[in-house]
């Protein structure tokens, strides 16, 4: 049975930050001090006082996607990463996004040479983990991410599952704290390559996620 790997796309295999705020900037007259962590508070109209509203941040942010997504580019070494743990691996892209994004996103991460199965989400990654591990026949399986409510929704829904977080913009990455619920924080896809290659040759092992 060949492990699997289910990876989030937006900062851990394409930059996605920086870029939205290069568009907010250009369209929106928006400042968004990407270093200040939370994305609400670090979002300021030139015209006004104080943060946006949340909804105006979640208008925004699903607003970028569907007409920006050519503005995003490759993580550093994360191509090279995948296709040597493809050489054993099945791997998964999950994103959260609108269904009618799963098209763009495939055809997105092709133009980077990047050609997986892409599944679209909302909410919480743990049921959507738990079920795509139980698919492949319940394999070692690790889950790379982001954002710590993911990691802690994978907890939850599928323990047995090695967490690996990953912020791969430095900007951002200085202000997020490690996940409490991942096993480990990497940033660069050169140690993770290496952690994940480690995990999946611990399956024969059978040992617990470390």
């Amino acid at each position: 049975m060949r492990p699997l790997l289910i990876t989030d796309c937006d900062e851990v295999l394409l930059h996605m930050v920086k870029h939205f705020r290069t568009w907010l900037d250009e369209h929106h007259d928006i400042d968004f001090h990407i270093g200040a962590g939370d994305f609400q508070k670090s979002m300021r109209r030139r015209d006004r006082e104080g943060p946006l509203e949340p909804t105006e941040m979640w208008t925004l942010l699903r607003a970028f996607f569907p007409t920006e997504m050519h503005r995003q580019t490759l993580v550093p070494h994360a191509a090279e990463a995948l296709a040597a743990l493809a050489e054993t691996a099945d791997i998964v892209v999950l994103t959260n996004l609108e269904e009618e994004c799963q098209g763009p996103r495939l055809e997105q991460l092709a133009r980077f040479g990047i050609h997986h199965r892409v599944v679209c989400n909302s909410g919480g990654k743990g049921e959507p983990v738990a079920r795509l591990v139980a698919e492949h026949g319940d394999p070692v399986t690790v889950f790379v991410d982001d954002l710590a409510i993911h990691h802690a929704s994978v907890a939850r829904h599928a323990p047995q599952v090695h967490r690996l977080h990953m912020v791969s913009e430095p900007e951002l990455a200085g202000a997020i704290p490690p996940a409490p619920e991942a096993h480990a924080r990497i940033d660069d896809w050169r140690e993770a390559q290496a952690w994940i290659a480690a995990r999946f040759a611990e399956a024969s092992t059978h040992k617990e996620p470390a």
